[in-house]
């Protein structure tokens, strides 16, 4: 293994989520608190960041793929979003806000599937991406208890605007990270090597829906990923009302991440690799990883259904580890794999809009809509609220375990041009 390259890709990707992990859990106090916005307009603060990653990771792939390495198109970005951290922590108006943040949005989200693209396009470092990825978690975690105690210390509150100070140092940090990163060429510094030119990526990674199976997969991503909105959103409140403190949600739903770093180094891989070993078709294996994925999402919503004691509810937090691990990661894992080289950066991107997306953006309304409707006297009715993304889950498990067949990458390699001419050579001698 070439431990320089892991080293420095690792550290790409722990800033990469230390960033996310700064601000994103505790915001919410600040704006509910002493910004004194109101529950809507929190929400649509939040709601920025899928709203940009529906048209920003669409522009970053394109990029990456065919014009700027992809570890400069990360460096600018991160540059861009650390000058407005700097100003979002300035804001006391909602609108003033809104506007920041999501234009830190719209640089923050084109990252995330190039940071990804960095990690498949250096092939020594690929072979052991499962100890790559697992830096998102552990980051998320380090990053939340720095924060708490850094405010231990100083004793201030949690409603300052300290957060979003912090993700703007981390965001320079990120930035000369990048300095030091494998070189992730474009198409045109590739084509010397002899890579295949691919006139538009992003139309070539829309391609690979014509693959009814990779459709099926995209589709089921968007929808499924779009129920941990109820979790985010539910929890919380869901805790506290089955009796457990408020100081100690946070710590609580921390076990999520601990369990998320556990599960990527040793759980995954031989996840994946079991399906070959019973006899199944190669990539099978993503096949039934999806699906346990998804069912790990189905049994917390029904702890979180049946439960009565908030000992459950605090043990079931390992199950989002899991399906986090096992559907998003390994999706992330599938495509990379799956990508014809020249446009893994817009495949891993269009991902991205489907998930970060579409999919967060569409479950955040699910999520706000059933637990507006189902609210009575201030009190929620947790056993509707909780069905919904029941419902999904499982119904997304089920389609990935009956219906779903993981194509190989040879699915989407295109005609050698040399074939095609060998072919055209002897149907001439016919």
């Amino acid at each position: 293994m070439d431990w320089n390259s892991y080293v420095r890709v690792s550290a790409l990707m722990f800033l990469e989520f230390a960033v996310w992990g700064a601000w994103m859990p505790v915001l919410a106090l600040r704006l509910l608190g002493p910004l004194k916005l109101n529950g809507k307009q929190t929400g649509w603060i939040y709601a920025t960041f899928p709203l940009a990653s529906i048209f920003s990771p669409l522009v970053a792939g394109y990029l990456a793929d065919k014009c700027v390495n992809a570890e400069w198109v990360i460096m600018g970005a991160h540059i861009a979003g650390a000058v407005l951290m700097f100003i979002a922590a300035k804001q006391t108006k909602f609108w003033g806000m809104f506007w920041t943040m999501l234009l830190y949005s719209v640089f923050y989200t084109a990252t995330i599937p190039l940071v990804a693209k960095v990690l498949y396009a250096n092939q020594s470092v690929a072979k052991i991406d499962t100890w790559v990825w697992v830096w998102a978690p552990v980051s998320w975690a380090v990053i939340g208890y720095f924060l708490t105690g850094m405010r231990q210390l100083r004793k201030i509150g949690g409603d300052g605007p300290d957060s979003l100070y912090l993700a703007a140092i981390l965001s320079v940090a990120m930035a000369l990270v990048c300095l030091v990163q494998p070189a992730t060429p474009h198409q045109a510094a590739a084509a010397t090597a002899g890579a295949q030119i691919v006139a538009n990526p992003m139309v070539a990674a829309f391609g690979m829906l014509s693959n009814s199976n990779y459709l099926l997969f995209m589709l089921l991503q968007l929808v499924v990923s779009g129920m941990m909105q109820f979790y985010f959103l539910g929890t919380g409140q869901f805790m506290q009302d089955r009796g457990v403190s408020g100081k100690n949600v946070s710590a609580a739903m921390g076990m999520a991440q601990v369990v998320q770093a556990a599960a990527t180094i040793l759980l995954l891989e031989p996840l994946i690799g079991l399906a070959p070993k019973l006899g199944f078709a190669q990539y099978e294996g993503y096949r039934w990883t999806f699906a346990t994925g998804a069912l790990c999402w189905t049994v917390l919503f029904a702890t979180y259904l049946l439960s009565r004691r908030s000992l459950g509810v605090i043990l079931i937090q390992s199950f989002h580890g899991f399906a986090y691990v096992f559907f998003i990661i390994a999706g992330q894992k599938f495509v990379g794999l799956v990508a014809p080289g020249e446009i893994q950066g817009s495949a891993l991107s269009l991902l991205a809009i489907a998930t970060n997306g579409i999919g967060l953006f569409v479950g955040t309304q699910l999520a706000g809509f059933a637990m507006q409707k189902n609210s009575v006297g201030g009190k929620f009715q947790w056993s509707k609220i909780w069905s919904v993304p029941l419902v999904i889950t499982l119904a997304g498990a089920l389609l990935f375990a009956v219906a779903f067949k993981a194509p190989a990458p040879s699915a989407f390699q295109p005609a050698k041009p040399h074939a095609q001419k060998a072919v055209a050579t002897e149907h001439g001698h016919r």
